[in-house]
């Protein structure tokens, strides 16, 4: 859909494209409203769901099904395998790039995922972080090694509670590197998440979608129970020679690798699964709501009325 939208400047016509963000908690809607809001507007879908990039996890990171990605367009869905390295660095350049690409065809484009990181880096750009003693990492790679992530969560609980209560302290790439970083410059992680805001080419509109805690809860606990019929022990039966990789060290796997290996039952490691899913979900909302100008709806929200405020807002932009 074409919207021919203009900005006046003195003389000067400028064409002004949209991001529309789509962000929330894990479970809440966010792929089917997506998918709705490209319909409408005739365009194409970016995926900002890091779990989602890797072509080998399909179950168990929820990838859209074969009639959603016929729906519409989708973007870094399942583009890359989990034996490649791909940052958060990569994928904004790589975002950027194909954001550029659809709006030589659309004025709109859309962003959907539950990655905050990937969707600040996307929107907004990325965090300068000085460079640190690389035994840092050496040292607190041991300690995962050796005694899990427990230790280094309660590190960083201590050198940065910001940090602790809205980095992924389950990932263990995420975890280090805010680590390191407080170690290495005895500065708290999140006093380096100032930087100005990179200048895009594009006006970005966030919207997302919330529930109750119970209703969140409760529709996690659903989703693990479909993942789990649909085969998710066999998924993850797949993958265990490249358990050590960083993209399968994520909520979903982890579980089951544990419940493979014989540590813990197959109910108790459901059990965790959906716990962890939660506390997940929990980290997701406190990272999003840090950014004041998203307008949230109730996951109930009527389409319809979504896509009048994104119109409001488009020809009325602030």
């Amino acid at each position: 859909m074409m919207l021919d939208i203009v900005t006046t400047a003195g003389t000067n016509c400028i064409m002004t494209k949209f991001l529309i963000s789509i962000i929330g908690p894990t479970a809440i809607g966010k792929t089917a409203l997506s998918i709705k809001l490209a319909q409408h507007f005739s365009t194409e879908i970016v995926s900002a769901d890091s779990r989602q990039f890797f072509k080998e996890m399909n179950i168990g990171t929820a990838v859209p099904d074969e009639g959603e990605l016929n729906a519409a367009t989708h973007h870094f869905i399942q583009h890359k395998s989990v034996k490649e390295d791909y940052s958060v660095g990569d994928f904004e350049k790589d975002a950027i790039a194909t954001i550029k690409d659809i709006h030589s065809k659309h004025d709109v484009a859309i962003m959907v995922g539950g990655s905050g990181l990937y969707v600040k880096a996307v929107t907004k750009g990325l965090d300068d972080f000085p460079e640190v003693d690389s035994s840092i990492r050496e040292e607190l790679n041991r300690i995962n090694e050796k005694d899990g992530l427990k230790p280094l969560q309660k590190q960083l609980k201590i050198l940065d509670p910001t940090a602790y209560n809205t980095i992924a302290i389950d990932n263990p790439q995420r975890l280090t590197r805010a680590l390191e970083i407080c170690i290495g410059t005895n500065k708290p992680y999140s006093s380096f998440l100032t930087n100005p805001e990179k200048t895009r080419d594009f006006e970005t509109m966030s919207i997302g979608l919330i529930a109750d805690r119970p209703v969140i809860y409760d529709r996690i606990n659903q989703r693990v129970d479909i993942m789990v019929a649909n085969g998710l022990i066999d998924e993850v039966k797949t993958l265990v020679e490249y358990k050590h990789l960083n993209a399968l060290n994520t909520v979903g796997y982890k579980e089951i690798f544990k419940y493979l290996e014989g540590e813990w039952t197959l109910d108790f490691a459901i059990s965790e699964l959906k716990k962890n899913t939660r506390r997940f979900a929990k980290r997701q909302l406190t990272w999003f709501r840090k950014d004041n100008q998203t307008k949230w709806f109730d996951y109930e929200t009527n389409t319809e009325d979504i896509i009048k405020h994104v119109e409001d807002q488009i020809k009325n932009p602030t």
